[in-house]
This record gives C-alpha cells, sequence and structure tokens, in this order.
C-alpha cells in the first residue's frame, strides 16, 4: 500500500519561552515492513541528525528565539508491505537490551502472571497473537483514560487505555516470560481517508525468524496498514516528538496527522528505493 502522510504538530504560548529543545523520532526508515519514497522534516528551527541507539532516524533541534507559536511539520510517502517480520540490521544492540523493565513497563506479578498464561510454554506467532487478544481484553481501549505517564501495571490495574497502554502491557508481560519485546511508535491507516491519530504496536523476538509485529489495540499483525516511526524499551524512547522549554507560559498543543492512499505507480522491493 501506498500511503500519503503529513504530520503537523503546533504551539502556542501564553509569553514567549526563552528556550526550546526537542528531539524528533518522525522520519520512517527503510526495512521489510516499508520503502520511504519520499520524506521532509520541517521546524521552527535547524535540525541535527542523528541515528539512536535503537536504530530510529532521530532529529534534534532549539529555538532561541522568542516566539509565541510555531509548527513541525513531517510527511512524505511510504510503500508499506504485508511482512510481519523483521531482522534488524547486524549493528543495532541484541535483543537482551529489550529485556529489561523500564519505567513504563516495570516487573510486577500482575504482568507476569498475565504473561506464563499464555508464554509459559514457548512463544511463537500463535502465542503472541493470543497474548494480545488477553490484553485486549483485559485492558479495554477507552480514549482519555491514562496519560503519555501511565506505566503497565497502572493500565492493567485500570483496565482501560488507549494503545500505548495496551502495546506496553503487552511489552511487559513478554518480558516477564523471558521473551525480548519493544514498543513500536507509527501510523495506521484505518480505511477512511482524513485525519487520524498516531498508533502505537509492538514487536517480540522469535529467535532465528527476527521480530514478529503485533497490533495489539486491534489483535492483529501488523501489515500494509501500519507505517513505522520509531522503536524503543518504551513510549519514552520512541515518542515521535520530546521536548523541554524555559518560560512561555501555558501551552497549546495541536496535532493533526492525515493518512491517504495513493495510485501506486512504481514498484519497490521492501527495503529499497522505488524502481521505474
Amino acid at each position: 500500500m501506498k500511503l500519503r502522510i503529513d504530520h503537523e504538530t503546533r504551539y502556542e504560548y501564553s509569553a514567549p519561552p526563552d528556550y526550546t529543545l526537542q528531539q524528533l523520532r518522525l522520519t520512517p526508515q527503510p526495512n521489510e515492513h516499508q520503502t520511504v519514497l519520499a520524506w521532509s522534516l520541517e521546524v521552527p528551527g535547524k535540525l541535527f541528525a542523528q541515528r539512536d541507539g535503537y536504530g530510529n532516524a532521530s532529529h534534534t533541534w532549539t529555538l532561541g528565539k522568542r516566539l509565541r507559536q510555531g509548527a513541525i511539520r513531517a510527511g512524505g510517502l511510504v510503500q508499506t508491505h504485508a511482512s510481519a517480520r523483521l531482522d534488524d540490521p547486524t549493528e543495532l544492540p541484541s535483543p537482551l537490551v529489550y529485556l529489561r523493565a523500564t519505567e513504563l513497563t516495570p516487573m510486577h506479578p500482575s504482568l507476569h502472571a498475565l504473561g506464563e498464561r499464555v508464554l509459559a510454554g514457548g512463544v511463537d506467532a500463535t502465542r503472541l497473537l493470543a497474548l494480545a487478544a488477553l490484553v485486549r481484553e483485559r485492558v479495554t481501549y477507552r480514549a482519555g483514560s491514562t496519560t503519555v505517564a501511565t506505566d503497565a501495571v497502572q493500565a492493567l490495574a485500570q483496565g482501560s487505555g488507549v494503545c500505548q497502554d495496551q502495546a506496553h502491557v503487552f511489552v511487559a508481560c513478554c518480558r516477564a516470560a523471558a521473551v525480548p519485546a519493544r514498543y513500536v511508535s507509527g501510523y495506521l491507516y484505518t480505511g477512511a481517508t482524513g485525519e487520524v491519530a498516531s498508533h502505537a504496536w509492538a514487536e517480540a523476538w522469535l529467535g532465528d525468524e527476527g521480530w514478529f509485529s503485533v497490533d495489539v489495540t486491534h489483535e492483529a499483525v501488523a501489515g500494509p496498514t501500519h507505517c513505522r516511526l520509531a522503536v524503543g524499551r518504551d513510549y519514552l524512547d520512541a515518542a515521535p516528538v520530546r521536548g523541554v522549554r524555559r518560560g512561555g507560559g501555558r501551552e497549546q498543543l495541536t496535532v493533526a496527522v492525515n493518512l491517504a492512499p495513493v495510485a501506486t505507480s512504481v514498484t519497490s522491493q521492501p527495503g529499497g528505493h522505488p524502481q521505474q
């Protein structure tokens, strides 16, 4: 599937901030899941590009000007593929890195018990999808019921959350069963052209078979309707936009994401470049 993606994050402050520093993970990378045909990133300042420790394209920018408003714009064309499995480049960290507990995916008896119900006998694609179904049952999707600071234990105890929380619970359950798992941020095309929200899902390590992508919210394999932005141990490692500022008073944040399918005019190879 060929997708046109436009993502705008707009800021407005009640007073001009003295200083702003932000880290962006808004640039998708080519792999078995997708071919990036064109992409651009614009901010009201100078961008500094780097690749972080998880292999994500990361950009940092600072704003010293005292502006009351500004916008971050990212977008382009991505050709997605049906592959649910991914092999990391050899220079990226070992999957064992994704066994570590984090602030948002802590170790806890409740998560261990939930994971063991499905993964005690081993791990494969069927069991991972069964775990996704169990997490979805225990953490019902409810918009606005949590915040970005809600951890997996809190979401499970509350019994509700959003895609971020469902992914965190899934990841924490896998780790509790000694299965490396990681958080994925990105976009999901739902079939309706227009404004959508960013999405989150998870990946678990299947050894020689590589990483297996699971959309916990939809209890399905992540496929051609998904566009990956970044991966990490949890949301904090893969957040599309994170930052700090000094001054600025009250902040009003508006995010608009639009996805639309585009008629395919070129053939593409997974992870490669378009061929005429």
